[in-house]
Formats: C-alpha cells, structure tokens, sequence
C-alpha cells in the first residue's frame, strides 16, 4: 500500500492507502475523494481526472505517454505540472505523492 495524499481545490485534505498497480485516479474513485469525476473510467478519453502533482514529486511520477498532453489541453486551467490521475501508477516509489485537484473539471 502506498499513502497518496488528495487536496481538494478548497485545501481539505484526503490521504488515503492505494494498493499498488492501481492508478491515483482508481484510488481516488475508490475511496470516494471528490473532485476527480473520471467520466471515461480510465481509458484517456476525457481529462476529467485531471490533477496536479506537487512539484516536489513531478519528477518522480512516470513521463507522459503520447496523448496525454492532448487530453490536458482539454482540461480546466492546466498547468506544467498537470496530469491526468488515470495514467499515474502507484508503486512503493509513490509513497507520499501529493496532487491537488483543480477548481473543477472539463
């Protein structure tokens, strides 16, 4: 398991344990974190799981893979350290990550 830490855009705080292998966006919509709606379950269809990875761990989370950066586009005030939730994989090298969800989601 590994302690990923959800803020919402009004600063409420959410850690939660996600088994690994599973995606930020999955351990969000499993333990009913708001703010992440995941419309299209997953498959990079939609960037309603948008996020944004504290700086501090950036580096740290897997490159964008082809596409992403094109559904981000799509998201609600997208910045350099936007991610979509659903193509983040928690493993043990995640342990602690923090994101912050957006004000709202496209």
């Amino acid at each position: 398991m590994t302690k990923i830490t959800y803020i919402e855009s009004n600063n409420k705080l959410h850690t939660v344990d996600v088994p690994n292998g599973l995606t930020v966006m999955e351990g969000a919509v499993q333990n009913n974190i708001p703010g992440i709606d995941a419309d299209c379950g997953g498959s990079m269809a939609c960037a309603t799981c948008h996020v944004y990875v504290k700086e501090e761990w950036f580096d740290k989370v897997s490159k964008k893979e082809n596409g992403e950066e094109e559904m981000l586009d799509m998201a609600y005030e997208p910045n350099k350290f936007s991610r979509l939730s659903c193509q983040l994989i928690v493993t043990d090298e995640l342990d602690g990550l923090i994101v912050t969800m957006p004000e709202k989601q496209a």
